[in-house]
This record gives C-alpha cells, sequence and structure tokens, in this order.
C-alpha cells in the first residue's frame, strides 16, 4: 500500500477514498502526534479548520472537527475560505492546528484533507508519516470537560483575512480595473473584496458556488472565460484562481495569458528594484521555463530549484531565508506576507506592480520569454513505474539527445492525480509537440495499467 499522503495532503474521490471515516481518524491522529510531541504543553490546543464550496465538505469538515474535539481539541469553524486564508489565521489566532478540506484545482467529485502547523506552515513528510502510522490506534479519550468544544465563525474570519491582504500592499489599485474569476470556489467572496478594498473597479465572474461548480470550466485551469471577459469588459487586467485560491494566473489587457512564471518574474523583478528580494535569488521548481531562468540570469537574480510541489519550494525558501518562489501553474509564496502559495495576495500585489509602473502588463511580462513548452498528463499508466522503466529511459535520453543544448525534458508521476506527466522545452511548438508525443505514446505504452 503506497503512502496516504501525497505532495498536498490526502486527496482522493469523496466519500470513496477520502471519507468522513478517514477525516475523523487522521484528525484524531494528527492530535496525538502533535500532542506526544509537546506542541499542547501548558496550554489547551485549539485548531481552526476550514474548506472550499464543494458539496462533500460538507460531512468532512464535520468529521475534521468533531475527531479533533474528541481528542480534546477546541475548533474555530470557518467555513468556505481559501487554503492560505485557514494558513494565515492559524498564524495570526496563535491556535496549533489548521485544518483545510479542499482538493484544490480538481474536478469536484474529490476532496482532499490538509493539516498545517502552528505558524501555519504545512507538515513536513516525517510529521505526516507518523500521523498515518498512529491511525485508529487505541487511546485513551478525554472526557468531561477535557474534551473540545466547536464554534463557527460569524464571518469575521474572512474579514480579518482580506485586511492582511491589503494591509501588504504599498501603492493602491486607484483607476485600474481588474476583472477576477473565482473557479466559484473558495475566494468566491474574499478575492473581489480584497480587489475592492484596494480601490480596484472590479469585474467579477464565476463567484457563485453552488457545492457543485467549482473548477468547472472557469478559474485557473480554464482561463478561457477570463480572457474574454477581460477584452469585453476592457479591464487592464484579469487574475484567475484556483478552487481553494492558492493559485494565481494573469490574463492582460489583449487577452493573453500570462503564467505563474511570468508573475513570478515580474514580481521578483518589482522586490529586486525595492531592495527586498532576499539574497536576490527566486525559487523555482523543474517545471519552470527556461525562460525564467534566463531573464533572471539576465536581472542578476539567482535561481534555486526544487521538486515540484509548493512544499517543497517552501521548504527550501525557509532553509535558505529567501522570501519569492513558485510554480509555473501559480503557486506563489510571497514569504513576507504567507506562509503557503496564496491566490489573492498574488493578484493584488500584481495589480500593484502595474498600478505603480503605469506599465501595461504585457510589457511587464515580457520579461520572460518562454521557450515553447509542451505538457502533456498521461492517465491510467502505473506512475510508481515512470523512474525505473529501462524503455522510458532510453526514449528520454533519445529526446534529449534530439533537443541538444536548445531544449529540455521532464517526465515525472503527479503527487496528486494517477497519471505521468510529460514536458517538453525546444526551440519551436513544433519540435515541443512532436517529442512530447513521442514521449507520451512510449508511456502510455509500457505503463499501462
Amino acid at each position: 500500500m503506497g503512502r496516504l499522503f501525497g505532495t498536498d495532503g490526502v486527496r482522493g474521490l469523496a466519500n470513496r477514498d477520502v471519507t468522513a471515516e478517514l477525516a475523523l481518524d487522521l484528525s484524531v491522529a494528527a492530535a496525538h502526534v502533535l500532542g506526544s510531541r509537546g506542541e499542547f504543553a501548558g496550554h489547551r490546543p485549539r485548531a481552526v479548520v476550514g474548506r472550499d464550496p464543494r458539496a462533500s465538505g460538507e460531512f468532512l469538515s464535520a468529521a475534521v472537527a468533531a475527531g479533533l474535539a474528541s481528542a480534546g481539541v477546541d475548533v474555530l469553524n470557518v467555513g468556505v475560505l481559501p487554503t492560505p486564508a485557514v494558513a494565515h489565521l492559524t498564524a495570526a489566532l496563535g491556535v496549533d492546528i489548521g485544518v483545510v478540506l479542499s482538493a484544490s484545482h480538481n474536478p469536484m467529485p474529490d476532496n482532499g484533507i490538509k493539516f498545517l502547523a502552528r505558524g501555519g506552515h504545512k507538515l513536513d513528510d516525517e510529521l505526516e508519516d507518523a500521523i498515518e502510522q498512529r491511525l485508529r490506534e487505541d487511546w485513551e479519550r478525554p472526557v468531561g470537560a477535557a474534551v473540545g468544544r466547536i464554534r463557527s465563525d460569524t464571518g469575521r474570519a474572512g474579514e480579518q483575512y482580506v485586511e492582511h491582504l491589503v494591509s501588504t500592499l504599498g501603492h493602491d489599485l486607484t483607476g485600474l480595473r481588474v476583472a477576477v474569476d473565482c473557479a466559484n470556489g473558495a475566494a468566491s467572496e474574499v478575492g473581489p473584496a480584497a480587489l475592492r478594498e484596494a480601490g480596484a473597479d472590479v469585474v467579477v465572474i464565476n463567484a457563485s458556488p453552488d457545492g457543485r461548480n467549482i473548477n468547472e470550466a472557469c478559474g485557473s485551469t480554464h482561463p478561457e472565460q477570463l480572457q474574454a471577459a477581460v477584452v469585453a469588459s476592457g479591464a487592464d487586467l484579469g487574475v484567475a484562481f484556483d478552487g481553494d485560491a492558492d493559485r494565481c494566473l494573469a490574463v492582460d489587457h489583449t487577452g493573453a495569458l500570462v503564467d505563474g512564471d511570468q508573475i513570478m518574474g515580474v514580481l521578483a523583478l518589482d522586490l529586486r528594484e525595492r531592495g527586498l528580494l532576499a539574497h536576490d535569488t527566486l525559487v523555482v521548481t523543474v517545471m519552470s521555463n527556461l525562460g525564467l531562468r534566463l531573464a533572471m540570469q539576465a536581472a542578476g537574480v539567482r535561481t534555486v530549484e526544487t521538486g515540484v510541489g509548493d512544499r517543497y519550494v517552501l521548504e527550501a525558501m525557509r532553509a535558505g531565508g529567501y522570501n519569492l518562489g513558485g510554480e509555473q501553474s501559480g503557486h506563489v509564496i510571497l514569504a513576507d506576507h504567507a506562509t503557503t502559495g496564496d491566490g489573492a495576495l498574488t493578484a493584488l500585489q500584481l495589480a500593484a506592480r502595474v498600478a505603480a509602473t503605469g506599465q501595461k502588463l504585457s510589457e511587464l511580462a515580457a520579461v520572460v520569454r518562454r521557450l515553447p513548452q509542451t505538457l502533456i498528463n498521461v492517465p491510467g499508466v502505473d506512475k510508481a513505474r515512470a523512474g525505473s522503466d529501462e524503455h522510458v529511459a532510453a526514449a528520454v535520453a533519445d529526446a534529449e539527445a534530439v533537443l541538444g543544448t536548445t531544449g529540455r525534458v521532464l517526465l515525472r508521476s503527479s503527487g496528486t492525480e494517477p497519471l505521468v506527466r510529460v514536458m517538453v522545452e525546444a526551440a519551436t511548438q513544433d519540435d515541443a509537440d512532436r517529442v512530447a508525443g513521442g514521449l507520451a505514446e512510449v508511456v502510455r505504452a509500457r505503463l499501462a495499467l
């Protein structure tokens, strides 16, 4: 049996893989592990629990709250809020545990469970393994006044998060029109509210979550609606979140997509110009386009590379004392203001750069000249064998020989979905498409289930 925790918590089909029983048991185990390590010493433990709008999040968050309370932890249930909002509140309120019920950008039937330690940081692998080992272990239950209490937030948590977001800005957004696609997700209220509070004229789409429509042909994974809305409304730029709003992609005034690599490039140069980019370094993953690295090199910014997953970006940032990093997918971590990727924070900072410079986003993003890139997801394969099959390895080596110094190949197993990702960068889009397509066929044939 594989490891229960992936790169972003426990995730799977809700009520099949991620059940109420599992949510309750994991919460009890998490309380036990943290308690046994002295995290609750000298005080009554507290937790914050939040979720995205998926229907399954209703019963899963109830199960998490029940599990924590049964282990003697007082719970504040903040309802529907972005993952970074829960992380912020975990730190700001000084609680011991944060829990988010969300499958982020995944389709609505999925859901997931993410645990946050005191300070709002994701748990490291060792702690997650310890929690998994303690699942369904016999324990002495607290009784009487020792059981935890559960209370529901009345809306103050969302207001506090918006106040925090706006407080990070050094320049307001007065005069900017910003279109925002909320993906019918967790930021449907707080995302537009923060932009308005900062002074922007805001055009909102896909901000009517009904428990079923999260990420449905909208948001950062489907930016087409936003691209059309930006052009139709004459917006200066657009921003798109995913379901739990820890990602942000952007659209310039012409409707052209601005991805996470370009956003990081814009923000890195902004921070460096203001003397605020720690160690003049940007942390990226192996998925970031070679064009970003070349642009940063030309600007005197060093790049540090990690594996895929914002948790690994954050680990490298904390280890090196860096304050900016992220992923091409739009996870951008601004460590001076957040402990995880934060879509709304990224949107505000990007818009503020546009407002402060008076330049169009298209001009700012042009600093990153992306190499043509093709990414193919290959489902229905045994992703565990992706790194060990000799024929796949030989195909990758052949592709790298063909590309030479003009491109690169990356083949990796998804940490959150049952598939293998094939990514190719090349001098032309035709070359990238052709090489990626050939590799995908080899993966499909060799690793078929």
